[in-house]
């Protein structure tokens, strides 16, 4: 038994009402339950609930064992004297107030359906992946649409946290909060918080004065990840090096340290020298980035705008001084699939909220386009029927199994929910 099932009976009123006593005998009518909070403080606020002949208004605690109350410490925090009603599933102790008056007990174990309690257990019994993985077949199509969307917007509130505190950092300076979050997502994992640790070592007022020679903007990378700091017999390399400390000096930046960055187990073209002069020639090539980027509203389009390749060096090296096969190293259809994932529609999410304008069915529309990402958490979620068919499919279920199932919060999934009412299911 766990205190989110009892949020959820009490939330939905699943026990029967109709004959409610508290455990000194005293007849309980529900006429609101109060507001699920999850917040700190009593689990449900505002309920109206007549005791007896006396009708109040105030809080809701709920707990599996009365004592429970002592055990979290509610007896020093004057938040509960407020309640006006505690629910528990097993009553063993007496509860005061700070004034020493008894609060009113409500034992649900008595009013609970048992067929409730088996659906709950059911649901709960450990399986080899997730709790519902043999169920999610029966789930009903409106259900699982509708609890899409949500886990989808979930999942683009949590990624445009960084967003905003970018813009703190900034002054609200959108371009500069683009070019941080393009270099994050240009390291991918490996070297993710590395490269927005440079794109934030270098003032995006210098980036943007230095674009017009796109080496200037490689040797201001580069150096700034340490991959000058050597000495080589590379021309190219000499002529970065020049060009970083004279930009250096002009400028007046700081280069007392160094961010560094990995090559170990990435393949060459994900490699920090390609992806920092793709990213380099982006800037290069496009001003104001970040109006153009608004102003997409398709996938080809930004397949369109990115068509960006590396530096004539770097198409024929992954290393200074070591000479390969010469390739055009423009940045894939895969690569772009994850920029729209992670830096275009979360941006375009948070500039429109900061604006008061709704966009959800055009960010939709656009992840609609592209296709799924590939991993293991959704291979298993397709082994069980559910398989995506876009990029907004697979978000959706990655933002489910990461914060809901692993977590167990079955009971404040819709999946969980609709499963634990439907009878017949187990």
């Amino acid at each position: 038994m766990k205190e989110d099932f009892l949020h959820y009976l009490w939330k939905y009123k699943k026990f029967n009402t109709l004959d409610l006593h508290t455990t000194q005998q005293q007849l309980v009518t529900i006429h609101h339950q109060g507001h699920y909070l999850e917040l700190s403080g009593p689990d449900f606020f505002n309920a109206q609930i007549t005791i007896g002949n006396q009708k109040w208004a105030g809080n809701v605690e709920i707990h599996i064992k009365s004592s429970d109350w002592y055990a979290h410490h509610h007896e020093r925090d004057q938040a509960y004297d407020s309640v006006i009603l505690h629910v528990v599933w097993e009553h063993d102790a007496a509860i005061f107030r700070l004034d020493n008056s008894e609060i009113p007990v409500l034992e649900l174990k008595n009013y609970v359906d048992k067929s409730t309690l088996n659906n709950y257990q059911s649901l709960l019994t450990p399986k080899s992946w997730i709790f519902c993985e043999k169920e999610l077949k029966a789930i009903d199509p409106f259900v699982l649409q509708n609890w899409q969307e949500r886990l989808f917007f979930e999942r683009l509130e949590r990624k445009s946290q960084l967003i905003h505190e970018l813009l703190i950092k900034t002054n609200n300076d959108w371009e500069c909060v683009l070019f941080r979050l393009l270099g994050k997502n240009f390291g991918l994992n490996t070297n993710g918080e590395a490269f927005l640790q440079i794109t934030e070592a270098i003032p995006f007022s210098i980036i943007r004065k230095e674009s017009f020679e796109v080496e200037n903007l490689e040797c201001l990378l580069f150096g700034t990840a340490g991959l000058l700091d050597s000495d080589k017999e590379d021309n190219y390399y000499k002529d970065l090096n020049f060009r970083y400390y004279y930009l250096l000096h002009k400028h007046q930046i700081d280069n007392s340290h160094t961010i560094p960055v990995a090559f170990f187990k990435h393949r060459p073209d994900n490699f920090p020298t390609i992806r920092l002069s793709q990213l380099s020639n982006l800037y290069h090539l496009h001003q104001n980035l970040f109006s153009k980027i608004i102003s997409l509203n398709t996938v080809q389009q930004v397949y369109d705008l990115l068509q960006i390749e590396t530096t004539t060096y770097w198409q024929d090296h992954y290393n200074f001084d070591k000479q390969s096969p010469k390739k055009n190293k423009r940045l894939s259809h895969s690569f772009i699939d994850l920029i729209i994932i992670n830096t275009i529609i979360p941006l375009k999410f948070a500039y429109a909220k900061s604006l008061g304008v709704e966009n959800a069915e055009n960010l939709i529309q656009l992840l609609s386009e592209v296709q799924a990402e590939k991993n293991s958490i959704l291979d298993k979620f397709t082994s069980f029927g559910i398989k995506s068919q876009n990029a907004y499919d697979s978000q959706s279920l990655l933002q489910l199994k990461n914060e809901y199932c692993t977590k167990s919060k079955c009971l404040e999934c819709a999946i969980g929910v609709d499963l634990l009412k439907t009878k017949g299911v187990f």
